[in-house]
């Protein structure tokens, strides 16, 4: 996975937003980032993957690969700058606001082909083609992982990037990644629109996820088919679901499952993280 390693500051409201004034809440800190998310999640999964970012050389960012190497990830990073935040605002229903201050994350350039050795495939979020250099170095690593036969998995990530990097210019960054697997969820698949869908070549699997609703999954040979999501009581925070959705469905790909069975893989995978993530002891 190419992209993010940040520290989230994750604001959980206990009350409505009380602008200008106080608002109970509980602050929690912990490591972050959509493709740091992936490769926990699939670790956490049973599976093996790969970080591979930029976060900066001191404190924070040394205890962020920390955590993920001692949760069984692999880590390949360079270490330069300002690591990067982002602060989660959960309101009392578990919808996410999202801050985001990247900084070095996307300062990645000068990729190694050494870096997808012994990958099945190399998962990219669109906020690693929203910015340059680390757009740059995320297309080299797309490329040659095409050249190795190296499966290439893409996340639209967020509505708002994709609008305001601009919907045309967003799509033509997808088709020029040559995608064997997109991922969306419903308010990106909006966004995007018919090109979310093509036209591809024979193969390229899309999936469109959609919360507690059921996930479309679209693929040439087998038009559009419908996979019920996992439902999960007193939820209160989504954070990470869509990325451990990605985990579960990638893996399962990966060891040769069809697209519905990987895609109720994903369910189980985000189910998981969402059950965690809402446990009343966070």
């Amino acid at each position: 996975m190419v992209g993010d390693l940040v520290e989230d500051v994750v604001v959980r409201l206990h009350e409505e937003l009380h602008h200008a004034s106080d608002t109970a809440s509980t602050v929690v800190r912990r490591r972050g980032g959509s493709a740091a998310n992936v490769v926990a999640a699939a670790v956490a999964a049973g599976g093996a993957a790969r970080f591979i970012g930029q976060v900066g050389d001191v404190g924070g960012g040394r205890w962020l690969t920390e955590q993920l190497t001692a949760a069984g990830a692999e880590v390949v990073v360079r270490r330069a700058g300002r690591t990067g935040t982002i602060v989660v605002l959960l309101d009392i229903n578990g919808e996410r606001t999202m801050f985001a201050d990247r900084a070095t994350a996307t300062e990645l350039c000068d990729p190694e082909p050494a870096w997808l050795d012994r990958l099945d495939t190399l998962h990219v979020p669109f906020y690693s083609l929203a910015v340059e250099p680390l757009a740059t170095t995320t297309r080299t690593l797309a490329a040659w992982a095409h050249e190795r036969g190296v499966r290439v998995s893409i996340d639209a990530s967020s509505a708002a990037v994709l609008a305001n990097y601009g919907i045309d210019r967003a799509g033509e960054a997808i088709r020029a990644l040559d995608p064997d697997v997109i991922l969306a969820n419903e308010l990106e698949a909006e966004v995007l629109g018919a090109s979310l869908y093509g036209p591809w070549r024979d193969g390229v699997l899309v999936v469109v996820k959609q919360g507690a609703a059921p996930a479309l999954v679209h693929r040439a040979d087998i038009g559009t088919v419908e996979v019920p999501a996992i439902a999960v009581p007193d939820v209160t925070d989504t954070t990470g679901a869509g990325d451990a959705f990605a985990a579960g469905l990638l893996l399962a790909l990966a060891a040769g499952a069809d697209p519905v069975a990987a895609v109720h893989r994903g369910h189980e995978v985000a189910a998981a993280t969402v059950r965690a993530a809402s446990a009343p002891c966070r």
